[in-house]
C-alpha cells in the first residue's frame, strides 16, 4: 500500500500541478491532503478542482476554516495582514466551492495490511492551530496525543518536513507544496520560502514501513506571472519571496 500526503497547498496551483505530476509516477493507492488548501495564493479555484477531480481525503487545516469563517480568523490564528487575501480567495469560490470545504473532515486514521496505524490531520489531532515541530517540548506531544493508539502520526501546518520517533510512534510531516518555509515560523521573523514543493509518501511492502520526504522544483517564472497578473492583495509578497531571497 502506497499512501501520498499533500498538505499547505495556500493556492498555489502551479506547485500542486507539479506534485501531482510526480505522484502519477509514484502510483500511489490514494492521495490524503492535510489541509490549508486555497489561501493566500492566486489560484484557489483550480487548487479545489485539482482536489475534486483526484478525489483526495481531505482534511480542514486552519486556513481552511478561516475560509469558511472569516470572522473568527484570529480564532484560526491567521494574522491580521492576511486578512485581505483571505477575503480575496473567498470572494472567487462558489457555493459548490464551500460545499466541497464544508465536507472535509477533522482528521482521517486509516490501517496498513500489516497492521500499522495512522491518523492524519493537520495541526494536532486536538487543534488545526497547534505546531508540532523537532523541537516541540515532549509534555505537549503527551497532551497532543494522548489516548492515541495510531502508531504512526502525520500533519501538516508547520511547512517543515519531518520524520521524528516519540517513544513507539512516529510523528511525520509532509511539507508545504505551496509553501515551504526556509525555518520554522516564529512570531517576529517572518517566513521565507524554498523554490519548491515538498510531499510524503508513505508505503508498506510486506513487513517493512518506509517513508519518502519527497521535494518536486516546479516553474516558479510562470507561478510569479500569475500572481502579477492577479489583483491578489499580498502578491508583492510572493514576487519577494521567489525573486528576492534566491
Amino acid at each position: 500500500m502506497r499512501i501520498a500526503f499533500i498538505s499547505d497547498i495556500h493556492g498555489s496551483f502551479t506547485a500542486l500541478e507539479a506534485v501531482l505530476n510526480d505522484i502519477k509516477k509514484q502510483k500511489v493507492d490514494q492521495i490524503i491532503c492535510l489541509g490549508d488548501t486555497v489561501s493566500l495564493g492566486p489560484q484557489p479555484r483550480e487548487v479545489l478542482d485539482a482536489l475534486h477531480e483526484i478525489k483526495s481525503i481531505n482534511i480542514k487545516g486552519n486556513h481552511d476554516g478561516a475560509i469558511l469563517e472569516p470572522e473568527k480568523a484570529a480564532q484560526y490564528e491567521i494574522t491580521e495582514h492576511l486578512i485581505p487575501d483571505l477575503y480575496w480567495g473567498r470572494d472567487r469560490l462558489s457555493k459548490a466551492d464551500f460545499d466541497f470545504m464544508n465536507s472535509f473532515v477533522e482528521t482521517h486514521s486509516l490501517t496498513f495490511p500489516n497492521g500499522i496505524q495512522l491518523l492524519a490531520f493537520h495541526g494536532s489531532p486536538l487543534s488545526t492551530t497547534h505546531l508540532i515541530q523537532a523541537t516541540t517540548d515532549s509534555a505537549l506531544l503527551d497532551a497532543y496525543f494522548a489516548n492515541q493508539t495510531a502508531s504512526v502520526l502525520i500533519g501538516g501546518h508547520s511547512h517543515i518536513q519531518m520524520q521524528r520517533r516519540y517513544g513507539e510512534k512516529l510523528i511525520l510531516n509532509s511539507g508545504s507544496v505551496g509553501n515551504a518555509f526556509v525555518f520554522a515560523f516564529s512570531p517576529g521573523n517572518p517566513p521565507r520560502l524554498l523554490p519548491w514543493a515538498e510531499y510524503a509518501i508513505l508505503e508498506q511492502v510486506g513487513s517493512s514501513f518506509s517513508v519518502d520526504l519527497r521535494r518536486v522544483y516546479f516553474d516558479i517564472p510562470k507561478f510569479v506571472k500569475v500572481v502579477k497578473e492577479s489583483d491578489l492583495p499580498g502578491k508583492e509578497w510572493w514576487v519577494r519571496q521567489y525573486y528576492g531571497s534566491f
